[in-house]
């Protein structure tokens, strides 16, 4: 079993964070108290928003939510955020970071893409928007859906080891 960075380990204990089922740990701090309809013609919040950090060795496995998620980088060493383009024919990959010659702490993951992120370092902690408000109805974990999972193995072999939690 991997020791989590003090700082890591302190930002979970000070911001209150639980074990998240796609990995990591989260804990939702706002949810609008405004409400819309979504693309579905469901009701759900206008907004909500999360902490989120992985750790050492940890990453988000392959998974997918209804609406358009902001990822803000807060600090720690730089987050490597997926997704699949919804044609599968190529991942988008980009690096959240607040140093480095490429400054990029937001990015946006597209609506109904599968997505992942990893640690690249000692933790990450950053911040995810989603906009209708995220409900765990809409989440979907790609091991858990038998076709995606075979064309992941087909058109990006590589890819399949973020199906899987990751090893303590």
């Amino acid at each position: 079993m991997r020791r989590m960075h003090s700082r890591a380990a302190e930002l979970a204990r000070t911001l209150a964070l639980q074990p998240h089922p796609e990995g990591g740990a989260f804990r939702e701090v706002f949810r609008a108290s405004a409400a819309v309809s979504d693309a579905a013609g469901a009701t759900r919040a206008a907004m909500t928003h999360i902490y989120f950090l992985l750790a050492e060795g940890q990453h988000s496995r392959w998974h997918r939510v209804a609406q358009d998620e902001v990822w803000n980088f807060y600090e720690g060493d730089p987050l490597e955020l997926c997704w699949i383009a919804p044609d599968w024919g190529r991942i988008v990959r980009r690096r959240l970071s607040l140093t480095g010659v490429r400054r990029e702490p937001v990015a946006v993951v597209p609506a109904g893409c599968w997505q992942m992120a990893r640690a690249t370092g000692a933790y990450a902690l950053a911040g995810c928007t989603v906009a209708p408000g995220f409900e765990f109805a809409d989440f979907t974990l790609l091991a858990d859906d038998p076709e995606a999972s075979a064309r992941l193995e087909r058109e990006h072999p590589g890819e399949t080891r973020f199906l899987a939690p990751a090893a303590p």
